[in-house]
């Protein structure tokens, strides 16, 4: 398999429902996960992009988390409905949604 231009984690970590951070699970981040499956599938992406489940990447509480490398962009809080938009932006043009990314104060 050649080397992706981007490799997308989505964090699919889940917690107690109790937990105080909460998790990405609770938030959608399932969806999420098989929304970016559709978009890689419906764009013909494969090779390209490469997308992979992941535990917790530490922002538990503004998921749910999403990271892009090799660009090391974190996006925080995204839906279903963000998805179609980081791959337009983000994959297709390389321009990060910055409306999107988490605070550099949670994660530098």
């Amino acid at each position: 398999m050649p080397r992706p231009e981007k490799h997308v984690f989505v964090c699919l970590h889940q917690r107690a429902p109790t937990h105080p951070k909460g998790s990405c699970t609770t938030r959608g981040s399932a969806e999420v996960y098989q929304h970016f499956a559709a978009q890689i599938e419906q764009r013909s992406l494969y090779g390209k992009v490469a997308l992979t489940a992941t535990g917790c990447l530490g922002p538990c509480e503004h998921g749910a988390n999403v990271l892009v490398y090799p660009d090391g962009i974190m996006y925080a809080g995204v839906d279903k409905a963000d998805v179609e938009t980081i791959v337009k932006e983000h994959f297709l043009r390389d321009a990060p949604v910055e409306s999107l990314r988490i605070a550099a104060q949670l994660w530098g």
